[in-house]
């Protein structure tokens, strides 16, 4: 049902039941019990998300200490470059958002916190490169072995317009003081730019953001 909501993001009984696949008497009791909880909202006939969600939402985390300790290195970067900057995680087979600052492709590539796209993306390939292969839901394209072999070389993940046309993409690992992989940190460019350069950049701050994780430990 939350599902539904976020989808809709305001919707009648008639709908959300459609939507979740659920009679309507059985949407409609477990509609109540979710505005009962503060998890939603009515106004007149229609529902949508609730404040406690927001809240609860906010205090989400990946990793411990990921979202503080990239924050200030975001900002930088998405200050030094004009680019959209992302943090990324994958769930459920998909490259998720979990912090990011919009910047020069947002009109192509929205950047949201909670937004999802496919694994298929520079930062959800790297970190299925570098990450047990639990994390990815479905089979692996045939070049796969070859294109993670040259990511898990590079330390980095590119995207030339392959998912969106206008916005290139490279990502870089942000690693934990064990050096497990916990995020990967992308900026989101037009094609014009030299993404060699940006690729420094951004390898810095990813680094800056494992350094923030290793003193919070």
């Amino acid at each position: 049902m939350l599902e539904a909501l976020a989808d809709t993001n305001e919707a009648g009984l008639a709908a959300l039941a459609a939507s979740s696949g659920l009679p309507k008497t059985t949407a409609y009791r477990l509609l109540d019990q979710l505005v009962a909880l503060g998890a939603v909202e009515r106004q007149g006939t229609r529902y949508r998300t609730g404040s406690r969600m927001f809240r609860l939402g906010r205090g989400w985390q990946p990793h411990p200490g990921l979202r503080a300790a990239a924050r200030q290195p975001l900002r930088q970067l998405a200050g030094a470059t004009g680019a959209s900057v992302c943090l990324c995680v994958l769930r459920e087979g998909r490259t998720m958002a979990a912090t990011g600052i919009p910047g020069i492709v947002d009109e192509l590539a929205p950047v949201r916190a909670g937004a999802s796209w496919p694994w298929t993306t520079a930062a959800g390939r790297l970190l299925v490169a570098m990450g047990p292969q639990a994390l990815l839901m479905g089979p692996l394209p045939p070049s796969w072995r070859r294109q993670a072999a040259d990511i898990q070389e590079n330390g980095v993940a590119v995207d030339r317009e392959e998912l969106v046309p206008g916005v290139c993409c490279v990502a870089v690992p942000v690693a934990q003081p064990r050096g497990q992989v916990v995020g990967a940190l992308c900026a989101m460019v037009e094609p014009e730019r030299d993404l060699r350069r940006l690729t420094h950049i951004v390898t810095q701050a990813g680094r800056t953001i494992g350094a923030g994780l290793r003193q919070s430990c």
